[in-house]
């Protein structure tokens, strides 16, 4: 990777991504690009930046030939609970950005990255250690559609066009520098918050609800360390499970009394969000993503919990939550 443009930079991902590639990269050798400047202010700051809707295509392509770029993240999507409540906005949004990437990607030469998810899979899948290889059937959201539709694309590409596409399921991912942007995973960023401002938790998800998660420096290593790694050695490229921990609301709200005692869990369940949490992996096998490009997670449950609730603290502190 040489010269990179992210699109999407402004969302979850992206937001975190952009700084951390341009401190491998260099600053002015990675772009990023969203729809809106307001939000980006930061990355607008920090290096080159251009407002891009990625569904006009003329405008998507000449900022990937003016900078040059070689690499392309395409980071555009409506996550889960928030696609349900409108899908075909949705499918135009995730499925739009992802058929221009790689339209433009293939015309200029471009390797892709597209993170795909945990939801990916469906209810027919096996639940514990999800194997790299099984039925997919998922039909419970949108944004899961979007997410298969996007891993057999981008193989397609790649197999009919030798186009360099690469991708990860990512589980849900914490974070302490981004707010949740509507994903069913989100409580397991709002627990810290809510831990540390009122000491108690209303949680959306029941009880006993075990799900892939990772901590956002584990995650953005491995989109990396997957890019650069040699092309020969990877039989699977779209996508590769990777995991770090799975646990249910208990598990983290037990880890985080070790810090704060008092702490109090409840539970109102949202019924969508927890529709959608049974239908995905309790935990994946991520032996495939070891074998072929040497992926091992960093974080467990006490390394992220200690390390989110001192950063979380901080920012309280600083009054920017």
């Amino acid at each position: 990777m040489k010269k990179i443009l992210i699109i999407g930079a402004g969302g979850q991902i992206g937001s975190e991504l952009a700084p951390y590639l341009r401190a491998i990269y260099g600053d002015n050798n990675v772009v990023a690009a969203d729809i809106s400047a307001e939000k980006c202010k930061n990355l607008a700051e920090a290096g080159p930046f251009e407002a891009l809707d990625v569904l006009d295509k003329g405008r998507y392509i000449d900022i990937v030939r003016n900078y040059k770029i070689d690499t392309i993240f395409n980071l555009v999507a409506l996550l889960s609970a928030t696609g349900e409540k409108n899908p075909e906005l949705a499918w135009n949004i995730n499925i739009g950005a992802l058929t221009n990437s790689l339209g433009i990607a293939k015309d200029n030469n471009c390797a892709v990255f597209t993170p795909s998810s945990i939801g990916a899979f469906g209810n027919d899948t096996p639940k514990d250690k999800t194997p790299q290889d099984t039925l997919q059937r998922s039909n419970t959201t949108i944004y899961g559609v979007c997410k298969v539709t996007g891993e057999l694309l981008s193989d397609y590409y790649f197999n009919r066009f030798g186009l360099d596409t690469r991708s990860v399921r990512f589980p849900g991912l914490i974070s302490y520098m981004t707010l949740p942007g509507g994903g069913t995973t989100d409580y397991a960023v709002e627990i810290y918050y809510e831990a540390l401002r009122k000491g108690a938790f209303t949680c959306n998800v029941k009880a006993g609800t075990y799900m892939d998660m990772m901590y956002m420096p584990d995650a953005l290593r491995a989109v990396v360390e997957l890019m650069e790694a040699d092309p020969k050695k990877l039989k699977h490229r779209n996508s590769f499970n990777i995991a770090a921990m799975s646990f249910d609301p208990e598990g983290i709200a037990a880890e985080i009394r070790k810090h704060i005692p008092a702490f109090r869990l409840d539970y109102q369940v949202d019924p969508v969000k927890q529709a959608i949490a049974d239908s995905w992996p309790n935990s994946m096998d991520d032996s495939a993503a070891h074998d072929e490009w040497g992926w091992k997670a960093e974080y467990d449950l006490k390394k992220m919990t200690d390390d989110m609730l001192v950063k979380v603290k901080e920012k309280l502190a600083k009054g920017l939550a």
